[in-house]
């Protein structure tokens, strides 16, 4: 490859990681805009956030379209090769990610009118209280915080159901941002160990994602109206869809860096 030609790849390959970038900007605004819809009830944000989901669907078929001119034009080989290849599997993980923002917000604008504010005012006070550190996202020792039974499930049928937490889901949603800046962070450093760390961290937000539903099923068999506990699990899975998103984008960014195919949920399933 000529030194024109050269630099030619490298700026094309530039704009398309600086699209990516902006891609995951605005996703992980969208992710962050429908959990504070959801927390104040704010039917206006919540419409706002599925009105932009197109700008982000835009956004993807933009570099779909330059990696495949890039591909036509300029034939790359090898790690150039591959992360053409991984700025497309990138931009469609981040369009389904911006896909379950926008089911956040759907779900937020069905809340209007429920009886909300009790469990709003509880995981408010929560929030508020809790120590700056308490949620750190470093890992602790293998299943220190594993709740016992299987899958994260309370076998105990003697134990008292805990009551649902709503606080639950702003938790989750701050870890799985988290989570979408490392991976992204590790897609333009081409930092193969750091995208590996990103399932640690999709191993806390599953367990999250257990501790409600079990909250969610015990709420909902003593309440008599189930449609909120029932939403607020949707969301809740929302959440941990776009943690699993989050880690394919990790594997993708393994696989330009190395040219491994690795399937990294085998390592704790």
């Amino acid at each position: 490859m000529t030194q024109l030609k050269r630099a030619l790849l490298d700026s094309e390959l530039d704009e398309l990681n600086q699209s990516i970038l902006s891609m995951g900007s605005m996703v992980d605004t969208a992710i962050g805009t429908a959990i504070e819809a959801l927390m104040s009830v704010d039917i206006a944000q919540a419409n706002a956030v599925i009105a932009g989901d197109a700008e982000i669907n835009r956004l993807r078929f933009h570099i779909e379209e330059r990696a495949y001119v890039i591909l036509a034009t300029q034939q790359p080989m090898a790690r150039d090769l591959r992360t053409v290849i991984t700025a497309m599997h990138m931009a469609i993980e981040l369009e389904r990610i911006g896909d379950h923002a926008a089911g956040i917000a759907r779900i937020v604008t069905r809340l209007e009118g429920m009886p909300l504010p009790p469990l709003l005012v509880e995981a408010q006070v929560e929030l508020q209280s809790e120590p700056a550190n308490a949620e750190s996202d470093e890992l602790s020792s293998d299943g220190a915080d594993e709740e016992p039974g299987v899958d994260g499930m309370v076998l105990d049928a003697d134990a008292p159901p805990k009551r649902l937490k709503l606080s639950r889901i702003p938790k989750m949603a701050k870890r799985a941002r988290n989570m979408l800046e490392r991976a992204l962070a590790a897609y333009m450093e081409r930092d193969a160990d750091k995208a590996m760390g990103i399932v640690k961290r999709d191993r806390k937000i599953n367990r999250q994602y257990r501790k409600f539903f079990a909250e969610a099923m015990a709420e909902l068999s003593r309440e008599s109206v189930v449609e909120i506990p029932t939403y607020l699990l949707w969301i809740a899975h929302n959440l941990e869809r776009i943690g699993d998103r989050t880690t394919n984008m990790a594997e993708r960014t393994v696989f330009m860096v190395t040219a491994q195919y690795t399937e990294v949920m085998e390592e704790y399933e």
